[in-house]
């Protein structure tokens, strides 16, 4: 049960902050906890594929789920671009 508490706090972290970043607000707590742990599947995948170690604390963790949460905003943003 604590790791369930820790991955929704993390996903809910990284996930704000990357929403924050890319789009300029959060996308509700709901949003921002999937967005978070989706970037973090993303980003362990990356950081395996580079042989990048960040450390494995819940700060690790946030970072690397963070950078993840943001590639992943990226190419939503470039998938589902609005026209004007």
């Amino acid at each position: 049960m604590g790791n369930i508490l820790v991955v929704i706090f993390v996903g809910l972290i990284a996930g704000f902050l990357a929403s924050r970043v890319v789009m300029g607000k959060g996308r509700g707590w709901f949003w921002d906890i999937v967005i978070g742990i989706l970037g973090a599947i993303i980003g362990r995948w990356l950081a395996g594929l580079l042989n990048i170690s960040i450390g494995y604390g819940i700060v690790g963790d946030i970072v690397i789920a963070f950078v993840g949460a943001v590639i992943l905003l990226l190419i939503w943003r470039l998938l589902f671009r609005r026209k004007h």
